[in-house]
């Protein structure tokens, strides 16, 4: 039946973003809502990434990579609130097949390369609890930037391999997305061409890469438990853990969302769920973020307001 289909279909030139199916009222209250959660994002990495590069003191490779972590949180859910807030306030609610491609592309770049910083940032915190004195040499500016770099390599791997795959599947007359963004898992349930080697790579890739991810860093806190264990001082264990804390959080809200999404086929066939995890992972966590990281660290309280002090007073 779908081979009859493909040898018949017109061609597709724009998706429909069904998004959210509510009263026009409640279209209004969610149009708030996400603004202000992308204002929040806004405001809080540009924040971070503005008090990070400003404050010398915290030129070190985990601010470094903390900079780049609030850059990738800024650029996915830019590529997604946007047009999300647009749809929310147009009746057509279209998107065009090439936007809805770049769309699509850029925002499994930059998740998928947010994934891999996380992991990294796990081996920094593992070098540097457990390794303190080789640390400035495992760590120095050349290793942090080759890391980084090499997370956008994966990260672009993922992405080419994902846009391309998704968008080689025909799509007939049917171009009503029943999300609120280009997605695979939408795109894959109105093709009308069969769909199980997308099917198949989504689940293989994303399983892969959450795999090795998330083992280097439970191998890094493994490492690093055993090593706070054995500080003598209450004082120090403490310290320690509260800087590992934040990123504990971080990493587990981000999983969480991702592997319920992506690595489990049944998320397909629920778009109400996938719906909601998906505004949790491409705005909450974002907007989460900054909250997280500054206000369990006391590095960068400081840093905040030796900032705000230079701007309102040193004139």
């Amino acid at each position: 039946m779908k081979n009859e289909l493909i040898r018949n279909y017109s061609e597709v030139t724009e998706f429909i973003l069904l998004g959210f199916r509510t009263p026009p009222e409640l279209q209004i209250l969610l149009f708030l809502v996400f603004l202000l959660m992308y204002v929040v994002i806004l405001v809080g990495n540009t924040s971070m990434i503005v008090v990070i590069k400003a404050d010398a003191r915290l030129h070190t490779p985990m601010y470094f990579f903390l900079r780049n972590l609030s850059c990738l949180d800024l650029c996915y859910s830019t590529v997604i609130a946007p047009r999300t807030l647009a749809n929310f306030l147009s009746n057509e609610k279209t998107i065009s097949y090439n936007g809805c491609a770049a769309q699509f592309f850029f925002f499994a770049l930059f998740v998928t390369t947010e994934g891999f910083l996380l992991a990294v940032m796990a081996f920094d915190r593992f070098s540097a609890i457990c390794s303190p004195l080789l640390y400035p040499m495992h760590m120095s500016q050349k290793v942090c930037v080759r890391l980084v770099t090499g997370s956008y390599i994966c990260g672009g791997i993922n992405s080419i391999v994902q846009t391309g795959f998704t968008f080689s599947l025909h799509f007939c007359e049917e171009n009503r997305l029943d999300h609120f963004f280009c997605d695979v898992p939408a795109l894959i349930e109105i093709s009308c061409a069969d769909t199980f080697v997308n099917q198949i790579v989504l689940f293989i890739l994303s399983a892969f890469i959450i795999i090795v991810t998330t083992a280097v860093i439970l191998i890094s806190y493994a490492y690093i438990l055993s090593t706070v264990l054995k500080i003598p001082s209450t004082q120090g264990r403490t310290k320690t853990f509260s800087t590992c804390g934040s990123h504990i959080a971080v990493v587990s809200l981000f999983y969480g969302s991702v592997f319920f999404m992506y690595a489990q086929p049944g998320a397909i066939s629920s778009p109400r769920q996938s719906k909601i995890v998906a505004v949790f992972y491409t705005l909450i966590i974002p907007m989460l973020n900054p909250l997280i990281y500054s206000l369990r660290n006391r590095d960068v309280k400081d840093a905040v307001k030796r900032v705000l002090y230079i701007k309102l007073f040193a004139h």
